[in-house]
């Protein structure tokens, strides 16, 4: 990368377990998960602001690095932590993500209306469920919602 090149992209990123299954389902387990995140983006030198593991899918949100396409960000993520949640037995049976995943752009000036969101996520799933949640994020960006088998 050039020394004169510069790039803001944030995005919230969003992705479920297989099935949407809630096997992430102790506080314990979803905090390690989101510490192991955390550092493996540090690692892989992306930018997280924040991440929240729940029961069944995660949100973060991440400054998008020049040198890295979003879908390898994701198999970078899900990927390593599908890997480290089974190598360290952390739910008692195969873990796996599921597949695809959901990006959404956020202009700096959403950025700590994002983050709010992101930490209220206990709350906010009080209220809706999961699958109406990343529905709702489709429509909102004007995607096309295609149902799953």
């Amino acid at each position: 990368m050039s020394l004169h090149s510069y790039t803001k992209c944030w995005l919230h990123l969003v992705w479920s377990t297989l099935s949407k299954e809630k096997l992430l389902n102790t506080l314990e387990v979803r905090n390690a998960v989101s510490s192991y995140i955390s550092d493996y983006s540090k690692e892989n030198n992306i930018y997280m602001k924040i991440n929240h593991v729940n029961p069944e899918h995660v949100h973060a949100l991440i400054d998008l690095p020049t040198n890295i396409a979003i879908e390898n960000v994701f198999k970078l993520f899900k990927g390593s932590s599908s890997h480290w949640i089974n190598e360290n037995n952390l739910i008692r049976t195969k873990f796996a993500w599921g597949r695809g995943y959901g990006a959404f752009s956020v202009s700096e000036s959403d950025v700590e209306r994002v983050v709010q969101y992101i930490k209220n996520q206990d709350e906010h799933h009080r209220k809706i469920i999961f699958a109406e949640e990343f529905h709702k994020f489709i429509e909102a960006y004007g995607l096309k919602y295609i149902k799953e088998d």
